[in-house]
């Protein structure tokens, strides 16, 4: 017998018809011994997730209007539950001390954070497993920064006294004991960490989808699941915008070599995606994924000579620094240099960057282009494959998409390309169908 760690994301506890099926999933396999679980998510289409329930309390509370009216639906909620669920907990005591806690001075990470411990409450309950408060195990320091040795030291010595576990994800505490979170979606890391805490042999990741799949399903209509998918070529889908777990969720397993699956609480049967290190002994495509993401903007500088000009994109750098720019990628030339970003990162400020850029690097012409996309096409198995590029080109230009740039990694496992806004969709499908048989 092994270990897993298991984790349901917010749809998978949405209602009690959910966590009946959590449960069925729990018992059809007795290594899943560790359970995470997220607040309660969206039933419908129409309806709210609890923690956007539970960031209205705040703002009511911030606002001085009462939050009683919005905090009496997650209460509703959660009682219906238990009732559906035929469990007795003690979630009535729980909301009681949640709703005294509703006054001026609470904390938005506290409240927030509310929602997976109630829904902790609730399935440590249905699945007779005992219930572990991540509080005091999961640490950060006075300034809300995560603490990984801390926290791995107190929370597999916690662990190791429970043979099964339901831990609520999202949120740890201060040294002092104040409640903080991590970003939306942080439960992905809290099952990151148990599974690290208790050495784990695979942590699975249970949400309303079976794993990722090789393109966007809304450009590229029954686009192939992908069955495998290294560390490293996730990072690179999920920086272009193909993400079905949080980004932080992979560093504390991928440290101590535990696989993730991402499976469907909805389909359990099928297998999902496994991420490890090891790339697939056999894959029948040369590349593993294609993702991308729109609105960026493109600056280009020309200067005579900026080869010789020593430190100059270490000035145009110090620009983007000193305007609170971060950027995306930084293609040259001899004379030319391009600086990629984001749109909605470079907000209003662009102006005042052309105005630094001109005064302090004197270029003989700046360029602007404001309507770019970007599109990765990732897979360990391209820096084997000759021709790989001359498929890619050649499928884009059949379609008559016009590249505007073109970057590849150091890694050769990724080749981006910028293309206008409006060839973002014909692009994807180009090089899809190009490579996936």
């Amino acid at each position: 017998m092994g270990i897993k760690v298991v984790k349901f994301g917010g749809s998978s506890v949405a209602d009690a018809i959910q966590l009946q099926k959590v449960k069925k999933i729990i018992e059809a396999d007795p290594d899943r011994k560790y359970v995470v679980v997220s607040a309660p998510g969206k039933r419908f289409d129409d309806d709210s997730k609890i923690t956007d329930l539970l960031y209205l309390c705040k703002s009511h509370v911030d606002n001085n209007l009462t939050p009683l009216h919005v905090f009496q639906v997650i209460s509703d909620r959660y009682r219906m539950m238990e009732l559906n669920l035929g469990v007795k907990t003690n979630i009535d005591q729980a909301l009681e001390e949640i709703r005294s806690n509703l006054k001026p001075g609470v904390t938005a990470d506290y409240i927030a954070s509310r929602g997976e411990y109630l829904c902790g409450i609730l399935t440590a309950a249905v699945l007779g497993y005992d219930f572990v408060d991540p509080a005091g195990l999961i640490c950060f320091d006075e300034r809300g920064r995560y603490l990984p040795d801390q926290t791995d030291s107190r929370l597999s010595a916690e662990l190791a006294k429970h043979e099964r576990a339901v831990i609520p994800g999202f949120y740890g505490s201060t040294m002092d004991g104040s409640i903080k979170t991590f970003t939306r979606g942080g439960s992905d890391i809290t099952g990151s960490l148990v599974a690290k805490a208790v050495n784990a042999d695979i942590y699975e990741n249970w949400t309303d989808v079976s794993g990722f799949l090789m393109a966007d399903p809304r450009i590229v209509e029954g686009a192939k699941p992908i069955k495998n998918i290294t560390y490293k070529e996730l990072r690179e889908l999920s920086y272009m915008g193909a993400s079905v777990l949080h980004e932080d969720a992979v560093f504390p397993v991928r440290e101590s070599n535990i696989p993730i699956n991402i499976r469907n609480t909805n389909e359990p049967d099928n297998p999902g995606t496994v991420i490890s290190d090891t790339p697939a002994e056999s894959n029948e495509n040369i590349i593993t994924g294609i993702a991308g993401r729109k609105d960026f903007a493109v600056i280009t500088l020309y200067k005579n000579m900026m080869n010789a000009e020593v430190g100059f994109v270490k000035r145009l750098l110090t620009i983007l620094e000193n305007n609170g720019i971060p950027f995306e990628h930084l293609p040259t030339g001899i004379d030319t240099v391009s600086v990629i970003l984001s749109r909605k990162e470079l907000g209003g400020k662009l102006q005042d960057l052309l105005e630094d850029i001109e005064r302090r690097l004197t270029p003989d012409s700046v360029e602007v282009y404001q309507d770019l996309a970007l599109i990765a096409t990732v897979g360990v198995g391209m820096t084997r494959r000759p021709g790989v590029c001359a498929k890619l080109f050649g499928s884009l230009n059949d379609a008559g998409v016009n590249v505007r740039m073109i970057d590849q990694g150091s890694s050769e496992m990724n080749i981006i390309i910028g293309v206008d806004n409006g060839s973002f969709e014909t692009a994807i499908s180009a090089i899809y169908n190009a490579f996936v048989k």
